[in-house]
């Protein structure tokens, strides 16, 4: 699925950066805009299976709950840490036409840093108050409780109730309001964005279960069915006459649009499941899996290609076929990337000696 989040964000991004005035009027580039709304929460949904496995595994080994939050709150801290280099690297290499307030802007990478940190507060709650069956339970009522709350408080937030007493870099991490006086779209706030981790963590609960894990293919079949169910409910909900909130945004803050793409994420979950059973996933050769081992790579550098100052394309120039050819040569480019960094993972002591060895014979 991180594959798949890396190819979704490698076109959006491209088309956004490359592609003319004129293109960027046609259906072409709508649709393709319209699948760059599925990266950020695949990222994070993935982000809190990935924090319930990890969670879990420290269960397991009896560890107290405190020391489980160690472990996985400063893993989040590290990540958020990482979100703030990738904004000082792009700031060092704009330098002169950046403007100093982008070092502060809320980037998905800090935003997956603090989903962790708040998962991690969350599960060592939770843990401290449950034992044993109940709290398998407990965490995912916690989890999936704690999404829609921050679904539901969003559209507030952003509009009617924002915490505009805080100076804009803290308030910019509850709506992304930036230094420009209003929300920002392009930015990830932790309203709503942080709800499609703990949707994540409660499906990452739920899929290692004994249950779940017993009756795996049903599980997983299961889960697909539940996603098309909240794609529906969602939409039956936002057609209704009378609405909740006074303000809200559809496509940026509604609780229904959430639970849409969360339904979706469900979805593509038992897709890539079908994939890595009975697809080409199965025969290790997916080029989705190399990608989505090194996503966190693959992210940091493509950007640099595409929207920096080494970007392979004139921004905002070409053709919907030039703009394809270069997002192509980018897939290829990242793909190739992920390859060497997987295959080199680990290595490092024996390519050293490699390289002194070479050094002493010359």
């Amino acid at each position: 699925m991180r594959g798949l989040a890396c190819v979704l964000m490698f076109q959006t991004h491209c088309y956004d950066s490359w592609l003319s005035p004129s293109a960027r009027q046609s259906k072409f580039f709508m649709y393709s805009q319209l699948g760059g709304t599925f990266p950020a929460p695949l990222f994070l949904f993935l982000a809190g299976i990935s924090f319930a496995l990890v969670t879990e595994k420290l269960w397991k080994k009896n560890l107290r709950p405190a020391q489980i939050a160690r472990a996985t709150i400063r893993r989040g801290a590290e990540i958020f840490a990482f979100g703030l280099l990738f904004r000082l690297q792009e700031y060092l290499i704009a330098w002169g036409w950046a403007p100093l307030s982008d070092l502060l802007r809320v980037d998905v990478l800090n935003t997956i840093g603090l989903s962790m940190m708040l998962m991690g507060v969350v599960c060592w709650l939770v843990l401290s108050l449950h034992r044993g069956a109940q709290a398998r339970l407990a965490l995912v009522l916690a989890s999936s409780g704690t999404a829609l709350l921050i679904s539901l408080l969003t559209p507030p937030l952003w509009t009617t109730s924002r915490p505009n007493w805080l100076p804009w870099p803290l308030e910019s991490y509850i709506n992304g309001v930036h230094n420009l006086g209003t929300p920002q779209a392009g930015l990830f706030p932790v309203f709503p964005w942080t709800a499609f981790a703990f949707a994540g963590l409660a499906a990452g609960f739920i899929l290692q279960s004994q249950w779940a894990r017993q009756r795996e293919t049903l599980t997983f079949f299961l889960t697909g069915a539940v996603g098309l169910a909240l794609v529906e409910s969602a939409r039956w909900l936002e057609a209704q006459p009378h609405q909740f909130y006074a303000v809200s945004d559809y496509w940026h803050t509604s609780p229904s649009f959430f639970l849409i793409r969360v339904g979706m994420l469900l979805v593509i979950l038992t897709a890539a499941y079908v994939w890595c059973r009975w697809g080409a996933g199965a025969w290790g050769l997916s080029p989705l899996i190399q990608l989505g081992q090194a996503s966190l790579l693959v992210y940091w550098v493509h950007l640099e290609f595409v929207y920096g100052r080494f970007s392979i394309l004139p921004k905002h120039t070409v053709s919907i076929r030039t703009a394809s050819l270069g997002l192509l040569t980018i897939f290829l480019a990242m793909l190739a990337l992920a390859f060497a960094r997987t295959r080199s993972k680990g290595r490092g002591p024996e390519m050293l000696a490699w390289f002194r060895s070479q050094a002493r014979a010359n």
